[in-house]
């Protein structure tokens, strides 16, 4: 079998969008958090509840999870507790709750960091960025992803379909290894575009068309998983 050579000049984790979940009731807030999130490149998910936000944590797997505290349905530490039982996420809290016994709660269950209201968003995008980088946020370097019959080794930038190595080139394998980060979660055109031209891109959405046909020819027996989403864009059937 032959090897398949590497063909990125960056890791994989540096090409991707990183996802940040924001857990908030309040509109208007929810609303200028993502507008900043965005601007900074980050892929958003939003939720206004408790149940939703653990229904989207799961769905998604966000990078990042920025969770205020008063929230209906669940409050935010306990939706903190139930993600921190299953798994390290980044979590940073917000809350309109100065206490000091606030912040040793909501530290003490596994919190990364902890803003106040009323907070600047370029301060809220500032933590976001340095507990990302604290926590290596993302694909990680060395991650190995695994989606039914497919698999990619971030380290060594190779992929495999049923043992099988695939010939991808870099575009072929960051667009890959986003649609494996959520498998069964639909991303639209423009997302794709930034993982294979920047976020800056400004190439027809056409162009990840034309990479995705190409991606399910070199998948072979594994090119069915890749699943088109009509009028929205692709998504990575769960295996």
């Amino acid at each position: 079998m032959s090897e398949v050579q590497p063909r990125l000049s960056e890791p994989v984790e540096s090409m991707l969008p990183q996802t940040i979940l924001i857990v908030e009731d309040e509109t208007r807030l929810a609303d200028i958090l993502e507008q900043y999130l965005r601007r900074e490149g980050y892929h958003t998910e939003r939720a206004a509840s408790g149940p939703r936000a653990l229904e989207l944590w799961r769905a998604a797997r966000p990078d990042l999870i920025l969770l205020d505290l008063m929230l209906p349905g669940i409050d935010g530490l306990e939706v903190a507790r139930r993600v921190r039982a299953e798994s390290q996420t980044p979590i940073i809290m917000l809350t309109a709750r100065d206490e000091e016994v606030d912040r040793l709660v909501g530290l003490g269950i596994g919190a990364d960091d902890y803003v106040v209201k009323p907070y600047s968003p370029r301060e809220v995008v500032a933590r976001v960025r340095a507990v990302l980088r604290r926590s290596g946020g993302g694909v990680q370097a060395g991650e190995v992803l695994r989606v039914g019959n497919l698999l990619i080794d971030t380290a060594a930038f190779r992929g495999t379909c049923k043992g099988e190595a695939l010939d991808l080139t870099a575009a072929e394998l960051r667009l890959l290894a986003l649609l494996m980060k959520g498998p069964g979660r639909v991303r639209v055109r423009a997302e794709l575009l930034a993982v294979v031209s920047g976020p800056a891109a400004v190439s027809d959405e056409r162009t990840v068309d034309a990479h995705i046909k190409n991606l399910r020819r070199k998948l072979g027996d594994c090119g069915s998983m890749v699943e088109t989403v009509r009028g929205v864009g692709y998504r990575l059937a769960g295996g």
